[in-house]
């Protein structure tokens, strides 16, 4: 679904053709603008702005959603890059997500790349933004150009690869890896939608080919690719490392319960090899504190969704980070010396105030209705409730102030049908606006998005429904990915209100602890609440209140308690995890030999559904849920399906069982 064709809309107001010469004349501007329509104002800004534009918010669960929205409002969604956030707190010595190290190189080398044909939008947290990276200038005199014809010394390419943190392997199936046999070599630039085979002829390059990692047959023929560092911490700068660290790794205690981990990275540090808790020595790699503005040109924009909130929220990290920091050089799982792994909330508002910034804040109903009627931009969508008759009445209010009208829904069928029946005025439905509207429309589009708005100024106003405002369902935020964590789903901020003091609860990255209490604490002025995680003997974490998605209720098989986790030991979580995960996968494997056998057996199949079914299905009043919708689909599929069907239906009274049944 593409809606780019409603950004002329925007781009042809007043307010916005003024806000855009006002962002080129000077530095900071601030239009406050609801949430659920930023990234159509995002859309616009990035047909009309010819650098970078960097959307800076406070979470990272707000970054997947700005970055699932946004490419409904861009021709190109190529150019959109989350600048992702390592999953580890500061200071632990945890590895990164592959995914993690790919999206953060990704976003660096679209600013770096000076041959974009479109200029990129990157999508960061505060989290992500704080994290120390690799400098600039070292990013572009370790990124190489590759070029059929030219000549180039095999072994130096290859050792080239390995200081830039590319890993050897059989067969390049990921991003970051390479092979060698005889004159061919592939690599996998960490940047590249696709790896690349170099065939040499003695030394000189012969060709290049873009090849599929599924089949290893080529796809494309290129001329030249660029193969820029394939981590931010480079392996090259380990060896001084190894000799400055030395000391504090023959000090590591050392008995038969208890090997310290950390003393098998002195090895790869000594050799300058990648390895999995590379990311965890960055912080000495580099003697300057580099941020992701630093990789900034002048002429980017940078779009903040709440300077305050970015601030509270680095500085909670900070406070934890150095809390952590404490309990870590007690429990010697860093040096007393490790330097500071993120940048100051001082220097990164610094580096904020030198660019172009436009900031969107609205902190409350209260602020918008303190804008006059004739300088909002957009309101927050008209509310129905699920009351399908009083919404349509609604839309032809506005068709006939021939005010545009556009109905996103996921329920756009039913939606249409009670239109038709009610009017006259003839609605098309498309899958996409790729276009601008010439005048005042009706149009509805299968889909979904968060929430929609309504722009009632200029020229043309225009109104986005959508399944909030229509039936008051939110489009889920889509999942964060993690590194590795099979959880069962996320708790809701407000769920800790249930737990009391004394509950067992797991922190995705520590542990098991045990819940004490609510903490108001004060940071450089500003009163914060936390949760209150006690671990083993003294130790304690502190978790914001914004974060306790990361906190689940422990579930054990009995009442007995269980074994607190140390802070100061992280492996013993993950290795705890890795022997669940274990018992799991041989679960699942009893389990599908239990369902093989089942399959194997025969079953009653049911003939597809008559046009009798489908009129019947009509006549409902009532609009069916995703959920309805999803088990309707499957039960179906079941009963038409020769294998014998395993299906139990669950719901609360009032759920619609019996509605599914008869169909």
């Amino acid at each position: 679904m593409r809606l780019t064709g409603l950004i002329d809309n925007l781009r042809q107001t007043q307010d916005y053709r003024s806000l855009l010469e006002a962002l080129k004349r000077s530095d900071r501007q601030h239009r406050p603008v609801i949430r659920s329509a930023r990234p159509y104002v995002v859309g616009a800004l990035a047909q009309d702005w010819a650098g970078p534009i960097i959307y800076l918010t406070a979470r990272g669960k707000r970054v997947h959603t700005v970055a699932e929205q946004l490419p409904v409002w861009l021709e190109d969604e190529s150019r959109i890059h989350r600048y992702a956030e390592p999953t580890p707190m500061f200071y632990d010595r945890l590895a990164w997500d592959a995914d993690v190290i790919r999206e953060r190189l990704n976003a660096l080398y679209a600013l770096m790349d000076e041959q974009h044909t479109v200029a990129p939008i990157i999508i960061s947290s505060a989290r992500a933004l704080m994290q120390r990276t690799l400098p600039p200038h070292l990013f572009r005199q370790h990124s190489h150009l590759i070029e059929v014809g030219q000549r180039y010394k095999i072994d130096e390419l290859v050792q080239d690869w390995v200081n830039h943190g590319y890993e050897p392997v059989t067969m390049v199936i990921e991003p970051g890896t390479f092979t060698r046999r005889g004159g061919l070599l592939d690599v996998y630039p960490i940047h590249s939608n696709a790896p690349v085979r170099l065939d040499f002829f003695d030394d000189e390059l012969d060709t290049l080919r873009l090849f599929d990692p599924a089949t290893q047959r080529t796809t494309e023929k290129i001329r030249r690719i660029a193969i820029p560092p394939a981590r931010e911490a480079l392996p090259l700068n380990t060896p001084p490392l190894a000799g400055h660290l030395a000391g504090w790794f023959d000090g590591l205690t050392q008995n038969k319960d208890d090997v310290h981990t950390a003393i098998q990275d002195a090895d790869a540090l000594e050799h300058g090899t990648a390895f999995s808790f590379l990311e965890h020595y960055m912080p000495y790699l580099y003697d300057d504190p580099v941020s992701l503005l630093d990789y900034a040109p002048p002429d980017s924009l940078l779009i903040v969704e709440d300077l305050d909130d970015l601030r509270d929220e680095i500085l909670s990290l900070i406070e934890n980070a150095e809390a952590n920091r404490e309990n870590n050089i007690a429990t010697q799982q860093i040096a007393p010396d490790h330097p500071v792994p993120y940048v100051e909330w001082k220097t990164i508002a610094a580096d904020i105030e030198r660019h172009h910034v436009l900031h969107l804040n609205i902190t409350s109903l209260a602020d918008l209705e303190a804008i006059s009627v004739n300088e909002r931009w957009f309101m927050p969508g008209e509310r129905f409730g699920g009351q399908l008759r009083h919404a349509l009445s609604y839309v032809k209010d506005k068709r006939d102030a021939h005010e545009t009208v556009i109905i996103v829904s996921q329920q756009i069928d039913r939606i249409l049908e009670l239109w038709q029946e009610q009017s006259t005025h003839f609605a098309p439905k498309l899958d996409s606006i790729t276009e601008p509207l010439r005048n005042d429309s009706l149009i509805f589009i299968p889909g979904a998005l968060t929430e929609g708005w309504s722009a009632p100024q200029g020229e043309k106003p225009l109104h986005l429904l959508t399944d909030a405002e229509i039936f008051n369902w939110s489009r889920p935020e889509p999942r964060r990915r993690t590194s590795g964590h099979a959880r069962r789903g996320k708790l809701p901020e407000s769920d800790y209100s249930a737990w009391e003091n004394g509950d067992y609860v797991v922190h995705v990255d520590y542990g098991i602890g045990r819940f004490a209490g609510l903490r108001t604490r004060v940071v450089e002025g500003n009163e914060r609440e936390y949760l209150l995680i006690e671990y083993a003997g003294t130790d304690s974490l502190f978790v914001p209140i914004h974060q306790s998605d990361r906190l689940t209720r422990f579930v054990g098989p009995d009442e007995a308690p269980p074994r607190l986790n140390k802070l100061g030991k992280p492996d013993v979580w993950i290795k705890a995890r890795s022997k669940a995960k274990q018992a799991a996968e041989e679960e699942a494997r009893e389990l599908l030999e239990i369902y093989a056998r089942r399959a194997s057996s025969g079953g009653h199949h049911f003939q597809p559904d008559t046009p009798w079914q489908h009129e019947l299905e009509a006549s409902f009043p009532y609009v069916e849920t995703d959920d309805q919708l999803r088990v309707l689909r499957e039960i179906k599929r079941d009963m038409e399906s020769p294998m014998p069907m395993d299906r139990l239906v669950c719901g609360d009274v009032g759920y619609g069982k019996t509605e599914v049944a008869l169909r």
